[in-house]
C-alpha cells in the first residue's frame, strides 16, 4: 500500500507556529521567516545552534548569581565575546533580518538582534520583553532594582535623557509635541510575540517594496495576512505586489477585500482606480 503524506510548506509552518497567542513560539517564526530566502533551511538546526550558545554562556554564570550579575556576565558574552552588533555597512541588506544569517555573520539590525537576545536571555532565566521603540527596538529587563532599558545593538542600558533624546526626532515628526506630547512610557511598553514579528516582515517589505522586487515582498504579504488576518492594508498591499506581477485575477481580488472592509480610506479613489485599470486589461 502506498501512503501519500501532504508536506507543509513553510507558510504552513509559519501559520503552525503564529495561529495562538498563548503559545507563540516567537524564535521559532522568526527563524522559519528566512525560508522563502533560503528554501533548505532547517528551522530545528539554527534552534539548535542557539541552545550551544546558551549552554556555553550558563558555564560561565555561578549558580548563584543575582538577575544583575546574569545579565552583566550574559551581555559580556553576546557583545563582546562573541561580537553580535548592527550591520552598520548594509543596514537594509536583507539577510540583517534573517536569524540563520544573524548567527553566521552577528551583525544585524535592532530588531533581529533582539530577539536573539531575548531568547537567550529567557534560557538564562531573565524577565525581558521587547519594545517597540519607534525607528529602533529595544529590550528591557526586570530587575530588582527597577527596569533597564537597553539597546540591542550595544547591549548599553539608556536613561530617560537618552530615551527622550531619541525619541524627539519621532515626536517631532509626528507632531507630539508641547500639548500634544505623549509620556515617554508609552513608548517603552511591551510588544507582543505577533506585533515583534510583524515588525520584522515589514522591514523586510520596506526594502523589497523599495527594490520593486515584487516576488520577494509577495511572499513577505502572504506572511503577514497569515499573522494578521484582519489587518486589511496587508491585503492591499499584497494586492498591488500581485499586479506589478501580472497577477490581475488576485490582484483585483485583494484590492477589493481592501475596498469592502478597510475604514477612513484615504487611498480609495486610487485604489478604486487601480481596480478599474486591471479589470479592462483582463477584459
Amino acid at each position: 500500500m502506498n501512503l501519500s503524506f501532504d508536506v507543509p510548506t513553510p507558510l504552513d509552518y509559519f501559520a503552525s507556529l503564529v495561529q495562538s497567542d498563548n503559545d507563540f513560539a516567537l524564535f521559532e517564526a522568526a527563524v522559519s521567516i528566512a525560508q522563502d530566502e533560503y528554501p533548505e533551511l532547517d528551522v530545528q538546526a539554527v534552534i539548535g545552534d542557539v541552545d550551544q550558545l546558551l549552554s556555553r554562556v550558563k558555564r560561565r554564570i555561578p549558580a548563584d548569581a543575582a538577575p544583575l550579575q546574569k545579565l552583566r556576565i550574559f551581555n559580556q558574552f553576546f557583545f563582546n565575546d562573541l561580537n553580535f552588533g548592527g550591520n552598520v555597512n548594509d543596514y537594509y541588506d536583507p539577510d540583517n533580518s534573517y536569524m540563520n544569517t544573524l548567527l553566521r555573520t552577528r551583525r544585524g539590525i535592532p530588531i533581529s538582534l533582539a530577539v536573539l537576545w531575548m531568547e537567550l536571555a529567557q534560557g538564562l532565566g531573565l524577565s525581558v520583553r521587547g519594545v517597540g521603540f519607534p525607528g529602533h527596538f529595544m529590550v528591557k529587563v526586570n530587575l530588582p532594582m527597577g527596569q533597564a532599558v537597553i539597546d540591542p545593538i550595544t547591549g548599553i542600558s539608556l536613561g530617560r535623557e537618552e530615551l527622550s533624546e531619541r525619541l524627539d526626532p519621532y515626536r517631532r515628526r509626528s507632531g507630539l509635541i508641547d500639548e500634544f506630547e505623549v509620556p515617554l512610557g508609552l513608548y517603552l511598553q511591551a510588544a507582543t510575540p505577533r506585533e515583534i514579528i510583524a515588525r520584522m516582515l515589514r522591514n523586510l517589505k520596506e526594502i523589497y517594496r523599495t527594490q520593486e522586487d515584487w516576488q520577494r515582498m509577495l511572499a513577505v504579504q502572504e506572511r503577514l495576512i497569515v499573522l494578521l488576518p484582519e489587518s486589511w492594508p496587508e491585503y492591499r498591499d499584497r494586492g498591488l505586489a500581485h499586479a506589478e506581477l501580472g497577477h490581475n485575477d488576485r490582484a483585483v481580488a485583494d484590492l477589493e477585500c481592501y475596498l469592502v472592509h478597510a475604514d477612513n480610506l484615504v487611498d480609495v479613489e486610487a485604489i478604486a482606480d487601480r481596480v478599474d485599470e486591471l479589470r479592462r486589461q483582463s477584459d
